[in-house]
């Protein structure tokens, strides 16, 4: 069960008691468990559980007042705060990111190999022409991608909760507003939203700023200290990226050549050729939901679309009923890219409109 979030007015840049850090989180709605003491990973499991593996859900350690298996024990619960940080007062402080409602995206800033340009991020090929110089970490890759999106910069979002962390890095804190996402970091996939910017949702936990490690503290930057919502397209790259979790491998949507057959207006001639046209291009767009990435799904989107265009201006489809047919099948291969369709619906019909696209003899 989601947990409401509800917004704390402002918090100390630095607590001076851990148990103080814990009850903040508690207040705005973000359930916690305690850290090891000077370490960024959940405190220890009780013997019975580390001798004893068995699922979380089973477990019947938090009732009896334990704080087993990490961010699954994550609570909200006054008594237990009080009495989990009593026990170890050099304890840091844990929040469960899905329990939350939390998406925190997790820039670092570690001094290792460039890799290649194809590999900066997931699914989007760069140029030649895009220069990289000087592109070293996480904060340059995040930038990347906001570039190439033409959308501002997250990690200069002063709008939301930003924590420095001890190693250089930076977690922004953002509303997931009803959206379950998955964790990128540690994942066995290899889910990434660009080299070196790992995601904290689902499945995973982020360290409280104000919890100090032996390496350092996590220190709030600027002034926010509450999560903004997720921008929209931050939220259409975790779904391209892999972030969105699927109970069943993704299925054609179906019906798409019954509802090509509707779309087409215009009889006798090349109506019905019309229809398999349509219905051909549409379920290339369909089939993208079977990958999350590397589909090719603008490119096959676009060709739908200046397809579509080119049938409408031939009189052959209601231009108003396939706009509608496209963005459908669009969204129903990538959820959530609601303004990135369109977009492409939108231009590709209007070049397709200014070739008509005449089958099945002269009109």
């Amino acid at each position: 069960m989601r947990v409401v979030q509800s917004r704390a007015a402002t918090s100390p840049s630095l607590l001076p008691e851990t148990v103080e850090v814990a009850r903040w989180c508690a207040r705005s709605g973000w359930p916690v468990h305690p850290l090891a003491a000077g370490r960024k990973t959940p405190a220890g499991n009780c013997p019975r559980c580390q001798q004893d593996r068995h699922d979380p859900a089973d477990c019947d350690c938090k009732t009896a007042g334990r704080w087993c298996h990490g961010f699954h024990a994550a609570t909200l619960e006054p008594a237990l705060i009080e009495s989990w940080w009593a026990r170890g007062r050099g304890h840091g402080v844990g929040v469960a990111c899905g329990l939350a409602g939390l998406v925190v995206i997790d820039i670092d800033a570690h001094a290792k190999p460039v890799p290649s340009r194809d590999r900066l991020l997931p699914g989007i090929a760069i140029g030649e022409g895009v220069v990289l110089d000087g592109l070293s970490n996480g904060f340059h890759t995040l930038a990347l991608l906001a570039a190439l999106r033409g959308a501002p910069d997250p990690a200069l979002d002063e709008s939301t909760l930003r924590v420095r962390t001890p190693s250089g890095g930076l977690h922004i804190w953002y509303l997931s507003d009803g959206q379950s996402w998955l964790s990128s970091a540690g994942s066995s996939n290899g889910r990434a939203l660009a080299w070196q910017v790992d995601v904290r949702a689902g499945g995973g936990y982020i360290v409280a700023p104000g919890t100090v490690t032996d390496s350092g503290p996590y220190l709030p930057v600027g002034a926010c200290r509450t999560p903004a919502p997720l921008p929209g397209w931050l939220g259409a790259e975790l779904a391209r990226t892999g972030h969105l979790p699927t109970t069943q491998p993704p299925q054609p949507a179906p019906g798409v050549p019954a509802r090509a057959r509707e779309a087409v207006i215009a009889a006798g001639g090349g109506a019905g050729q019309a229809a398999r046209v349509l219905a051909t291009v549409l379920a290339e767009v369909a089939d993208c939901r079977l990958l999350p990435e590397g589909a090719a799904f603008s490119d096959k989107l676009n060709r739908a679309s200046f397809t579509a265009g080119g049938l409408a201006a031939a009189g052959y489809l209601d231009t108003a009923g396939t706009e509608q047919l496209l963005l459908e099948t669009a969204l129903a291969a990538r959820p959530g890219q609601v303004r990135r369709c369109e977009q492409i619906i939108r231009a590709g019909m209007s070049a397709g409109s200014r070739r008509p696209l005449h089958l099945g003899g002269r009109r």
